[in-house]
């Protein structure tokens, strides 16, 4: 019996503590329920400020004389004599005779084609002065007259003039020789090829830009520059014997079409006189040389430029109402390169524009702003939450 009463009065204290503990816990006072409070997400911003900005757009080019040609015969002959300028690199002023071939058989018939030409105006002055002693009333016909004959004599003898002009050969333009073929002594036949000469009065660079080049400089697909559109200057620089040489030229066309493989378009920038008043301080824009293009761009006298960070999609930036809102703006991007973009329109000055990532916020969400250059979020002076991932180092904004 005493067993039992041992196993009913520890049951009993067990039951007893189990009672009083769940008591004291009806009694306590039950928490209220809270929703969590969800702070908003920290972004860096900048402040839109309007400037004037002109975008100027790098190329590459070979400089190329405008005229290159085959210096040929048009009569054959010795050639008996040849200018001092007529030799590799030579320089030359138009008009200025290059190369002289024999010319004593082109004389003889000169002068035989001069002696038939005047016996015939004598023979057709002749002939009409006899039908008009004849008295006839009608027309005489132009047989009667000579007149073909005196025609055939002309044009043999203007023939006959032209081959003993053609024995003298002479620069058609300014320039210099590239390459010195013939020489004195050698028996020459038309269309043999004498040498090549190309003209120094206008030097050509061609330089390959792509469509977005092109709305920088504000140039049309098919332009050609006149009095009243000139071209945009264009700086080049090139480096001869270990010094940098520079020279100013000017955007005269574009071709008008575009090429298949690169999607490109040739703009053909120009030098005047790159040999004489155009060279820098004596030293040409020799043809062949290869330059560092630099063409002045179209100005924008209120474009905005902000971090390429800034640009959410192909033509999108957010900015920070005054009650900390995000508001879209669909901007016009005139330039874009690996660090910044520059907006034509779409925005004002002073708004602030987003800079880092929204991490899932969108437009009317709020957001907690930070300027970067006079606060960063969960730093010890910032009263921000610290953000999950910073984008002090994001460059794209998408």
């Amino acid at each position: 019996m005493r067993k039992l009463f041992t196993i009913l009065g520890t049951i009993g204290i067990f039951v007893g503590f189990a009672v009083l503990v769940f008591a004291m816990g009806s009694l306590r006072p039950k928490p209220e329920l809270q929703a969590p409070e969800v702070a908003p997400p920290s972004v860096f911003y900048t402040i839109a400020d309007s400037q004037s900005v002109t975008l100027d757009v790098s190329a590459q080019g070979e400089v190329r004389p405008r005229t290159d040609i085959n210096l040929t015969a048009q009569v054959s002959g010795q050639i008996v004599s040849t200018s001092d300028a007529f030799v590799n690199g030579g320089a030359f002023e138009k008009g200025d005779m290059l190369i002289k071939i024999e010319d004593a058989p082109y004389r003889a018939a000169e002068a035989a084609a001069r002696a038939r030409l005047a016996q015939e105006e004598a023979e057709a002055a002749l002939a009409r002065k006899d039908y008009e002693e004849l008295g006839l009333e009608e027309d005489p016909t132009a047989l009667t007259l000579r007149i073909p004959q005196l025609q055939q004599a002309r044009a043999e003898y203007k023939a006959r003039k032209l081959d003993l002009d053609r024995t003298t050969i002479r620069a058609p333009f300014k320039g210099r020789v590239r390459e010195r073929i013939a020489g004195v002594g050698q028996y020459v036949a038309p269309g043999a090829q004498l040498g090549r000469i190309f003209s120094t009065d206008v030097a050509e660079i061609k330089l390959p830009l792509t469509d977005n080049d092109l709305a920088k400089l504000g140039v049309p697909l098919a332009f050609t520059e006149s009095d009243k559109e000139p071209g945009p200057p264009v700086y080049m620089t090139a480096t001869i014997a270990g010094n940098t040489h520079n020279w100013v030229g000017r955007l005269a066309r574009t071709e008008g079409a575009i090429d298949a493989a690169t999607r490109q378009v040739i703009a053909i920038a120009v030098l005047d006189d790159p040999y004489g008043a155009g060279s820098d301080n004596g030293t040409p824009l020799a043809m062949g040389l290869f330059v560092e293009a630099t063409i002045t761009g179209k100005p924008y006298e209120n474009a905005i430029v902000l971090p390429r960070s800034a640009l959410y999609g192909r033509d999108t930036v957010y900015t920070i109402d005054d009650d900390d809102t995000l508001v879209e703006h669909k901007v016009a991007i005139v330039s874009t390169d690996r660090d910044t973009i520059t907006i034509a329109s779409g925005l004002d000055e002073g708004d602030r524009v987003v800079t880092s990532p929204l991490r899932g916020a969108g437009a009317g969400d709020k957001v907690s702003p930070a300027n970067p250059l006079e606060d960063t979020p969960g730093s010890i002076n910032s009263e921000e939450p610290t953000p999950s991932a910073t984008a002090s180092n994001n460059t794209s904004g998408e």
